[in-house]
């Protein structure tokens, strides 16, 4: 039967000797084997020792690592964070209006940035919307396609290159994107009327540098080519024309969806 005492380090056999009984060796113990190469059991540390019997100076030694006498004190938020918070319940309200009018429509978000473009940029090729939109191909064609299937955007060929497609928001699509942008030029309208040019100019500001560095020349460009707005806004339906008007477009989008599938 292999002999399984522990071997301490001078070599002496420990467990019966010097220490008592239910003591642990003070030393760490080392394995050793017995004659027939079989490993001897080794003795472990007491590990058990009361919470009281641990000598504790500033930190504690908990699974391996050490825990802080006290906790750090939460860092503040970076002040730039209410802003950050400001412009997302601001674009969430300046988009609300024309989000219910595009949901009567069967239409999202992408249609009317398709639209608003196309309608500001009559001849917009295909290429020149992608790069403004930084959408795929894919997410292009799929909008795309329901504006043109529903008459709101034309296609045409390119005058010197047949191959390209030029698009054109036909007088359907307009009257579409004028009350689309109506609730947005009135917000804006609110918010900024009272404001000094010169401030007004450092909104303007704000909102350019708020564009990645590498677009804002392009985006400029964009904004130079556009014709100008048309001075009068869309003549506003009462409330019930309104709901009414709505409730038709929701009707006459669920027949066509029908019809589709």
């Amino acid at each position: 039967m292999a002999d399984l005492t522990p071997i301490a380090p001078d070599g002496a056999q420990t467990g019966t000797g010097e220490t008592g009984a239910g003591e642990t060796p003070a030393g760490p113990v080392r394995l050793g084997r017995d004659q027939g190469g079989a490993r001897r059991r080794q003795a472990r540390p007491n590990r058990t020792a009361p919470p009281d019997a641990q000598a504790i100076s500033g930190t504690a030694e908990i699974n391996g690592g050490a825990l802080p006498e006290r906790l750090p004190e939460p860092e503040e938020e970076p002040p730039l964070l209410t802003f950050a918070e400001l412009l997302f319940f601001a674009y969430r309200d300046f988009i609300a209006e024309p989000d219910a009018i595009l949901a009567a429509f069967g239409f999202g978000r992408a249609h009317h940035r398709v639209l608003h473009f196309v309608n500001r940029q009559p001849g917009l090729r295909v290429n020149d919307l992608l790069d403004i939109l930084k959408i795929t191909k894919q997410s292009l064609a799929r909008v795309l396609k329901q504006l043109v299937d529903e008459g709101y955007i034309a296609q045409r060929s390119g005058e010197h290159d047949r191959r390209e497609r030029r698009l054109y928001a036909t007088e359907k699509g307009r009257a579409l994107a004028a009350e689309l942008s109506e609730p947005l030029l009135r917000r804006l309208e609110q918010a900024l009327g009272d404001l000094a040019p010169e401030q007004a100019e450092i909104v303007r500001q704000f909102l350019c540098d708020m564009i990645a560095p590498e677009e804002r020349a392009r985006v400029a460009r964009v904004i130079a080519t556009a014709p100008p707005s048309p001075p009068a806004r869309p003549a506003r339906r009462n409330a019930g024309g309104a709901e009414r008007a709505r409730g038709a477009a929701g009707a006459s989008s669920s027949r066509r969806r029908a019809e589709r599938e």
